[in-house]
């Protein structure tokens, strides 16, 4: 099972040999982001920076750096594992497409170990921080990069709830920091939270939110999860650590928060209060420019009597960002096949941000199947943003991007297998001409049918592969060579 709080995950990666400590002084003034970066692209440990300028808590950084840590930390062997749970969900009565993915999701709320449970109190109760007594500068918020616009908390979780049918939500969105009491809410246009703030200020009413950090590891998992609006993270948060989550009541906000969080933050957004907000170096590699985002003002800290402050980098890949990016795509797997059932497996590169490019395997069943699945692809939920969807057959595997380019390099026509639209992109995306929409491309990097009009004497030529029976003989002999 995941671990039941972050001080327990640290205490275990620490004894393993994969936890620092940092005692000397470091600034959160570029010098924790140059520090992060540097170890997390080195493949190193978690860090504990003890002494951090300005603030009296610690602050961990790339807890969930490497695959194995996220791993850990989950209670997995590989993410396959929770891939396979999943799979044991969609029985084949369900039906395909997102009726079946909901149907999939509901079962969850049957299940005792998985929905989340009320506790009179906790921890992150223990100290209880009201009205002046706030003061947001004590938190070590990040300056990471040269041209950010402030400081940001870049892994606080964010709960509201809807309005009108009371469905909550939990994100993770950068976090800046104004003033001692006053954070920028980054939410993008196509987040549920964003939803929640636009009913309320049609209703002229003030949003309620809260926002924990460090908390339990399937808890921060489950907020990167991409999942329906009607859909509790909470309840998926129980189903990939193996435990219902325990949960408070805040302190002046009709919200529920973790018990074993940290520290949390507490606040009323009103309608059309916004502050401009960024730039800011993002994990596309690339600073986003500085735009009006809702502001909230902070009215009710609690905490640990003595709390850890846990941040993320992100920037150009790889960052930590990218284990919990590969996690998503394995435990989606079973999921999309349910949308898309033409799919035999699928990889979202890191350096495509898990969100510009798909690369989809298929088992080629009639002509143009390729380009079937390009649509179904920008169809299926958030995979709408996906700018680019490379498809091939069924026999290369997706996850070696080698291969993948010496497919859609040698086995595409682009006068003819390259499929052009547009569409949604990404908030963040810089790269279109407008702003939240952009051109999209798809690649058909199967072998070509006569049916699709490829009518070359000989038709499709075979790929080189060694003789077997040659390859095992030399095998066998390989010490002899003395190579």
């Amino acid at each position: 099972m995941a671990y039941d709080d972050l001080r327990a995950l640290l205490k275990a990666l620490e004894k393993d040999g994969d936890l620092k400590r940092v005692k000397a002084e470091v600034d959160p003034h570029l010098e924790v982001g140059e520090i992060t970066d540097r170890v997390n692209k080195a493949g190193g440990p978690a860090l504990l920076f003890e002494n951090v300028k300005g603030s009296d808590l610690p602050l961990a950084m790339n807890v969930y750096g490497t695959d194995r840590r996220l791993l850990k930390a989950l209670g997995l062997r590989s993410y396959e594992e929770i891939g396979e749970r999943i799979g044991g969900l969609l029985k084949p009565e369900l039906p395909q497409g997102f009726v079946g993915f909901r149907e999939a999701f509901g079962k969850l709320a049957s299940m005792a170990h998985v929905p989340p449970k009320k506790a009179k109190d906790g921890p992150v109760r223990e100290v209880v921080l009201r009205g002046d007594q706030v003061d947001l500068d004590r938190l070590p918020a990040l300056f990471t990069w040269p041209q950010d616009g402030g400081s940001f908390f870049n892994l606080g979780l964010t709960h509201t709830k809807d309005p009108e049918t009371g469905v909550r939500n939990l994100g993770l969105y950068r976090l800046q920091r104004h003033d001692r009491r006053t954070i920028g809410m980054h939410w993008q246009i196509h987040k549920d939270s964003r939803n929640h703030y636009q009913v309320a200020a049609r209703r002229g009413e003030r949003l309620p939110v809260a926002i924990a950090f460090g908390c339990p590891p399937a808890v921060t998992y489950a907020a990167t999860a991409p999942l329906p609006g009607d859909i509790d993270e909470y309840l998926f948060a129980g189903f990939v650590g193996g435990k219902r989550v325990e949960m408070v009541d805040c302190e002046t906000v009709p919200l529920q928060v973790p018990a074993a969080a940290e520290v949390v933050l507490e606040g009323w957004l009103e309608p059309g209060v916004t502050l401009p907000e960024g730039p800011y170096g993002d994990h596309t590699g690339f600073y986003t420019p500085r735009e009006p985002f809702p502001a909230l003002t902070i009215d009710c800290v609690t905490m640990r009597r003595k709390p850890i402050l846990q941040s993320i980098v992100v920037g150009r890949p790889p960052t930590e960002d990218g284990p919990l990016g590969r996690a998503t795509e394995r435990f989606f797997l079973p999921l999309l096949k349910v949308i898309i059932p033409d799919v035999v497996d699928y990889h979202l590169p890191e350096s495509g941000g898990f969100h510009n490019c798909a690369i989809v395997s298929i088992d080629k069943k009639y002509p143009k199947h390729a380009q079937k699945v390009m649509s179904a692809v920008w169809g299926a939920h958030m995979m709408s943003l996906t700018k680019l969807v490379i498809v091939v057959d069924a026999d290369c595997d997706v996850h070696d991007e080698r291969e993948v380019a010496w497919r859609a390099l040698g086995n595409v026509d682009y006068a003819r297998d390259v499929l052009h639209t547009e569409g949604p992109v990404d908030h963040l995306d810089h790269a279109s001409y407008q702003q939240f929409w952009g051109g999209k491309a798809g690649i058909d990097a199967t072998a070509k049918w006569p049916e699709e009009g490829y009518t070359r004497d000989g038709g499709w030529p075979e790929m080189i592969v060694s003789d077997p029976d040659i390859a095992e003989r030399v095998t066998s002999r390989w010490k002899e060579y003395g190579l």
